[in-house]
């Protein structure tokens, strides 16, 4: 066991523990969600604490050796090691403080360490002396949630892209295939699957656009802005290196903002990069719910199309197989669209310099971001891309349904077009079939006009309707 002190008092803590005494206080302070802080917020944190400590090596705040412990300690860090070292609940007070000083305890102990010598020796390296020199919580925990959000969304797109490609390649495979296109649940007019599933790639193609741009909003950080963006206790030439190293460590296009006041006390831009997050998820949630019905029954349902087969869907009932990665993808959706309402008022509720519940937002925010990227992915490998149709069942259902009716309307008009339905279900034929049967439409006349390629055509021509006007027609 190791003691440590700060203004409050005492505490015992492990002899090998990286963690000191501001993260112990902060672990007893917030038993609330058990949820941890999320890595990536912890990774990128890191990043800012290198970039920190080489900004102050620059300008002769931090000697060599020091600097060095502290950035080797930061890459640790941001590789995703010693996880188990950062103890502070994400539902904090604060303003992020306990998050900050969780980190600067890790990277101290760990660089102490490094140089050979036992966690704690603050004498040697302190936390905050060394680690945090012309810091504060309220410049690096927004820059490190602006960094962990940029490499997300990147990763976003990339899924996004993924589901996009895999829509499109559905689009192409299904172009031949007729079906019934409906509204508000009932039978509308015929068109084909794969205009179906091109209205979901067009969806999917704005959402990977949307995610590309909103990237530009978040990339200024109020690095260097200490306590509430003047930049007050620190080196006006760290203030400027700062940003540039951060840039360099971590390959992402940042830059220190030009008001830094307005990027201390300001959080409209994540609740912008969240609208989009929550555009994203509408669409993911409409195309799921759609795969969801279009695969229905299969045998009482529409069952125009065959989702992949992934499990058993139920413990009593044999044979039954459910639609579980679109509903995985609902409620992943779901859970966007509740985060950017609190992202939204956690943004509206910060008062004065800073955001007091930024550590809220930034959970939610990096939630969702991580939420849509996986989501995206189980998405296209475990249902797009295995779709298959049931051709026999669509054209059963175009034969059936009043498809046929809707495109006579421009030739035969709307009245005369309801008797030929009515007379049709009197005699109990299809309408193509009791057509025939009167001498109105050959059937093979009756099945040029519902081609696939005709449903593609953007409205008609005078001469699709020429078969209505023969002898016979």
């Amino acid at each position: 066991m190791r003691q440590e002190s700060d203004a409050l008092g005492v505490l015992p803590l492990p002899g090998d523990a990286l963690y000191g005494i501001h993260t112990a206080r902060a672990a007893n302070n917030f038993p609330v969600s058990g949820q941890p802080v999320r890595p990536e917020l912890i990774r990128a944190y890191a990043w800012v604490k290198a970039a920190c400590a080489l900004a102050n090596l620059d300008t002769g705040h931090l000697d060599a050796e020091r600097a060095s412990a502290i950035v080797a300690a930061c890459r640790e860090v941001a590789a995703g090691r010693h996880g188990d070292q950062f103890l502070v609940d994400a539902y904090q007070g604060g303003a992020g403080t306990s998050t900050n000083m969780n980190v600067n305890e890790v990277v101290a102990n760990r660089a102490l360490q490094l140089l050979g010598r036992a966690p704690g020796d603050a004498d040697f390296l302190s936390p905050l002396g060394h680690v945090n020199l012309h810091q504060s919580t309220n410049d690096t925990y927004p820059t490190a949630l602006r960094l962990a959000a940029l490499g997300l969304l990147k990763e976003l797109e990339g899924t996004t892209a993924r589901l996009q490609e895999a829509l499109q390649a559905k689009e192409t495979a299904f172009a031949h295939v007729v079906k019934v296109g409906r509204t508000e649940l009932m039978d509308a007019v015929p068109m084909t699957l794969g205009m179906t599933f091109g209205a979901y790639a067009e969806a999917v193609s704005r959402d990977r656009w949307r995610i590309f741009k909103c990237r530009e909003r978040i990339k200024q950080v109020p690095l260097g802005g200490t306590a509430v963006g003047t930049g007050l206790g620190a080196p006006r030439a760290y203030i400027f290196k700062a940003a540039e190293h951060l840039r360099h460590l971590t390959g992402l296009p940042v830059s220190r903002a030009e008001n830094l006041v307005d990027a201390t006390a300001n959080a409209d831009a994540f609740v912008e990069v969240s609208g989009i997050l929550s555009a994203c998820a509408a669409n993911l949630l409409k195309i799921a719910s759609d795969l969801r019905l279009l695969a229905s029954g299969p045998a009482t349902g529409l069952g125009e199309i065959r989702l992949p087969a992934l499990q058993a869907g139920s413990s009593i009932m044999p044979g039954k197989v459910n639609p579980v990665i679109p509903e995985c993808v609902g409620q992943a959706a779901l859970r966007v669209m509740g985060n950017h309402q609190t992202i939204t008022l956690t943004a509206g509720l910060g008062q004065l310099e800073i955001n007091q519940y930024l550590p809220l937002l930034a959970h939610c925010l990096l939630e969702s971001l991580h939420l849509l990227r996986d989501a995206s992915a189980v998405f296209t490998d475990k249902c797009v891309t295995g779709i298959t149709v049931d051709e026999d069942r669509c054209q059963e259902l175009v034969d059936k349904s009043q498809a046929l009716a809707t495109v006579l309307v421009p030739a035969l008009g709307y009245d005369t077009v309801s008797r030929l339905l009515a007379a049709s279900r009197a005699a109990g034929r299809t309408l193509a079939a009791h057509m025939a049967a009167t001498g109105v439409l050959a059937e093979a006349d009756a099945a040029g006009l519902l081609a696939p390629k005709r449903m593609r055509k953007l409205g008609f021509e005078e001469e699709d309707y020429e078969c209505l006007r023969r002898p016979g027609g």
